[in-house]
């Protein structure tokens, strides 16, 4: 969501369908999720709670992981005709992929990493340097 005005656009329509429910919600530390016209609306819908991840940590990017494996494997866009029917496909995965549960495996050492965001940088710096001639 780009600012404040689309998250909180995204809250109520999240958040109103489930009236007299608590709503717990994930999210990164966006300055678009603490704007005052989003604290306002929490003040007056007390049952939902935002629940922030902690700066600098990267354990959200493995539940889009899991989001992206299940969309691959399970959910495809335009399949699911009811809310229902989404909640069942996701049930039926969680119980299939809990059933033989693997971790995930890091496959590259810190200096592999490091060094593709080296080669990266170098080439921003060369594609910066050509625009600016």
């Amino acid at each position: 969501m780009r600012n404040g005005a689309d998250f909180l656009a995204f809250l109520r329509k999240a958040v109103n369908p489930h009236q007299g429910k608590d709503i717990h919600v994930v999210l990164d530390n966006r300055s678009t999720h603490t704007t005052p016209e989003v604290q306002a609306w929490l003040t007056k819908n007390p049952q939902a709670t935002l629940h922030f991840t902690p700066k600098g940590y990267s354990w959200i990017n493995q539940i889009e992981n899991w989001f992206s494996i299940i969309t691959r494997q399970a959910i495809r866009r335009d399949t699911v005709s009811s809310v229902e029917i989404l909640i069942g496909q996701i049930r039926d995965y969680k119980q299939h992929w809990n059933s033989e549960p693997n971790p995930f495996t890091w496959t590259a050492t810190a200096d592999e990493i490091l060094a593709k965001v080296r080669l990266v940088q170098t080439n921003i710096k060369k594609l910066v340097d050509n625009n600016v001639k």
